[in-house]
């Protein structure tokens, strides 16, 4: 018979700034399978460095690490998979909350942007819809970069009514086509959201131009 038990450990995550009242923009930006976020905060600081006083990054690390290859070499990291996904969910959505409320707190007129990458797309989507649901707070956007807004938490009826959502993906993306980018883009506006399509040259990766052009959006 399976069982849980409830457990404490250590989240790691990175960060850029330090979060204060003269914090303009909070980006929190979840990385893809496979990824860590000591590299993956790497592509926003650009965006930190443009404007040091008044943009701060964070970049949480999924809480499952593994070898990417056998058992040595390059570590990647994974925010679920198929095994207990419900409870791993659940998890989720309890470490991305305890480290979003001191920042909250530390800049409290800071418009927060929450960016998901790939696997971090239906990661932050999950977790945002818990916190709509529950305590009725959601981000000024929703970035959904190269990945999805899952199937299982529409219709949102809490999150997506009126929220501005940027779904952006590469023309080259081995991962989603024109036919799913559009569907994706058509369901979200279905369900209320504001949606803004931004395409570019290149494949299933981030674009530090496009990222310029969405601070300023």
């Amino acid at each position: 018979m399976e069982r849980h038990i409830s457990v404490s450990r250590t989240a790691r995550y990175q960060q850029l700034g330090e979060a204060s009242p003269a914090t303009r923009q909070l980006w929190v930006v979840l990385h893809g399978y496979g990824q860590l976020a000591e590299y993956f905060i790497r592509h926003f600081w650009p965006l930190h460095a443009a404007d040091p006083a008044g943009t701060v990054i964070v970049a949480p690390e999924g809480l499952s690490r593994f070898y990417l290859k056998g058992t040595d070499g390059r570590i990647g990291a994974s925010w679920m998979t198929r095994a207990d996904r419900l409870t791993e969910i659940a998890d989720q959505t309890t470490y991305l909350t305890a480290l979003l409320k001191p920042l909250l707190a530390a800049a409290p007129a800071a418009a927060v942007i929450v960016l998901g990458f790939s696997q971090g797309a239906a990661t932050a989507s999950r977790w945002l819809h818990h916190l709509a649901t529950t305590q009725g707070w959601r981000p000024r956007r929703l970035v959904l970069w190269a990945g999805d807004f899952p199937a299982d938490t529409l219709p949102a009826l809490a999150l997506l009514p009126g929220l501005p959502v940027d779904v952006v993906c590469g023309d080259e993306d081995a991962y989603i086509n024109d036919e799913r980018f559009r569907q994706q883009v058509a369901s979200l506006k279905h369900h209320g959201a504001v949606v803004s399509a931004f395409r570019f040259t290149g494949g299933h990766t981030l674009n530090t131009t496009l990222l310029h052009e969405l601070a300023d959006y």
